[in-house]
């Protein structure tokens, strides 16, 4: 370097150091001396850890879990908010997320810290009364992941760690006061098809996840990992390799490596007995007849025992999947009635289009019964004994042809989660009515990495006659009726919450409305248009006496695909939805 440009160069550095104002010491004195790390906010300085009691029980005041508890209902008792004010919410404040994608995440909240997860590999800090960025993760990826659904749903918490599964199948566990990382560990190989969209389930000291990848031909599985080193517990496989229990219902060969039965929504859990409730997605590839036979435990719900994640019981929705029915939505732990008997249950709003309601033990799950909640042509019912669908073959996709069915490929409800109040003792459901899908599929050739599908043309129809797509539902399990219904102005991929004010609040729509119902009545109160559709998880929380409704707003992934999909059948109609992620918190004025 010559000598003006290093008098240059040392200026510049003087200039820099007594712009920041660091103090009144003399230049060389400052770069001798830089000043340390700013302290912690007031807010994380009282980062209360989290524990094990906490996740069974947590305050009425916190959002720790996907659904806050591990029932998986997706209720806050808080009550501040009634049918009465809900037309007086105001935003209190939002925050750009910095990302575009779908944004599916429940902002997580612990006593006042937020934390946020985001399509991009991104997990962003806040202050939840006031919306100030306290610090933000980024992993990056690499390059050559194939990543069809880049989104995240959420973060776990335990201790002073937040735990994330990076979209490269990595889970990383995080100091919640600083972002900094505190281990990684290995989850798959996504040069094999795997990648990572799913919020860890913690319980029993232990970080619980799967894989996204059932278009990919990879063979699903749940892994635990020790919640302080990151150290693998235990895996378990959701495509049984020959010899284990149920490979008899795959046929002879090498199909069951690349059988699918993706896991990328986090399951109930049940402290009592140590069960976690899995839901699993559909056969690869797509076509059953390409692998006859049950295919066990795809399209399922299967229980494992949290400490050693042997298989306990499990219940197969629907048998040989060929409608890309994944049932990855784990059941509701929720007890209701049946005739005399009080159930003690387990239920699930599948993407079949079936409401299902079954029993849960300490390990077998049993039938109790189940019907549809959205227009149906392929199951012609179940058997009353075992629950088994009874299919219609014409409706039934096959190799070589083109077939019509309905509900089509994305179900009568997707991975947004239902919701149950114990105050209204009604489950309400985000539903998707009238459409079908026309099929036209071929034998594909298994390439590692590359989609694994068979599919070659993918049609959306709706019914004739139909006059909407998405519905609010509202069902009474003791009855099996259905209590009231909502319809929306486009299709719904809008997660429920319930309050124990009485009030639903949910997204969903393409219009990027986000919505506050009446419980009881299915009421509109409110609505607020947002920069993006939601499909976020909306939660409730509470800082200082207030009572907040916080939601992720960002369109993208399926509920984009689905508003490309119904563009084409109907141009013009369902125009395409501006895309940017952000935060929105709102409180009663």
């Amino acid at each position: 370097m010559s000598g003006w440009k290093k008098w240059l160069h040392g200026i510049s550095a003087v200039a820099v150091i007594m712009a920041a104002g660091l103090g009144n010491g003399s230049a060389q004195e400052m770069m001798a001396s830089p000043p340390g790390p700013a302290p912690l906010p007031a807010v994380l300085q009282n980062y209360s850890p989290v524990t094990a009691d906490r996740l069974r029980k947590p305050e009425d005041s916190n959002w720790l879990l996907f659904r806050r508890t591990y029932d998986g209902w997706g209720y806050s008792p808080l009550a501040q908010i009634t049918p009465e004010n809900a037309g007086r919410l105001q935003l209190v404040w939002s925050l750009a997320t910095g990302q575009v994608e779908g944004h599916q995440a429940p902002p997580i909240v612990n006593n006042g810290v937020m934390f946020v997860a985001t399509p991009g590999n991104q997990v962003i800090a806040v202050e939840a009364k006031t919306g100030t960025v306290l610090w933000r993760y980024k992993r990056p990826l690499p390059e050559d992941l194939v990543n069809l659904h880049p989104t995240s749903r959420g973060v776990g918490l335990l201790g002073d760690k937040v735990y994330f599964a990076s979209a490269d199948t990595t889970l990383v566990a995080l100091d919640a006061k600083t972002g900094k990382e505190a281990w990684t560990a290995k989850v798959a190989d996504y040069r094999k098809g795997y990648y990572t969209s799913i919020m860890p389930l913690v319980a029993d000291g232990k970080v619980i996840m799967g894989t996204s990848g059932g278009e990919l031909g990879i063979r699903g599985f749940v892994a635990a990992y020790d919640a302080e080193t990151g150290k693998e517990a235990w895996r378990t496989f959701m495509v049984p390799e020959p010899g284990q229990p149920g490979s008899e219902t795959w046929p002879n060969g090498d199909q069951w490596k690349t059988g699918g039965a993706s896991v990328w929504v986090p399951a109930t859990y049940d402290p009592e007995t140590h069960l976690s409730y899995w839901g699993t997605g559909n056969g690869g590839p797509w076509m059953g007849d390409q692998r006859p036979g049950d295919n066990l435990y795809t399209s399922s719900v299967v229980a494992l025992d949290g400490q050693t994640g042997s298989i306990k019981g499990h219940f197969q929705y629907h048998q040989n999947d060929s409608w890309d029915w994944d049932e990855v939505s784990p059941p509701i732990i929720v007890d209701y009635k049946h005739g005399d008997k009080t159930v003690k249950g387990l239920v699930d709003v599948a993407r079949d289009g079936y409401l299902w309601q079954l029993e849960r033990t300490d390990g077998k799950i049993n039938f109790i019964t189940a019907q549809n909640f959205v227009s149906h042509n392929v199951f012609k019912g179940v058997e009353p004994q075992t629950g088994r669908p009874i299919v219609d073959p014409e409706h039934k996709p096959t190799t070589g042809k083109t077939t019509l069915f309905c509900p089509g490929t994305w179900g009568g409800k997707d991975w947004p989660p239902a919701a149950y109040s114990p105050k209204t003792r009604l489950l309400y459901i985000p539903a998707n009515e009238n459409l079908c899908t026309e099929l036209t599929t071929e034998v594909p050739k298994y390439v590692v990495g590359e989609r694994y599908m068979g599919v070659t043309n993918n049609v959306l129809r709706m019914r004739a006659g139909a006059d909407h797509i998405g519905e609010v539902q509202a069902w009474d399990l003791d009855t099996g009726k259905r209590a009231w219904t909502t319809n929306l102005p486009s299709q719904n991929w809008g997660p429920i919450l319930a309050t124990g004010g009485d009030v639903l609040f949910s997204g969903g729509t393409s219009d990027r409305l986000f919505r506050a119902f009446d419980a009881k009545t299915g009421k509109i109160l409110w609505q607020y248009p947002t920069i993006s559709g939601v499909n976020g998880v909306p939660v409730s929380f509470e800082v200082d006496g207030k009572q907040y409704i916080a939601v992720q707003t960002g369109w993208g992934v399926d509920a984009a695909r689905m508003q490309g999909r119904l563009n084409q059948t109907f141009p013009g109609r369902y125009p395409e939805v501006p895309q940017g992620g952000a935060v929105y918190v709102f409180a009663v004025n």
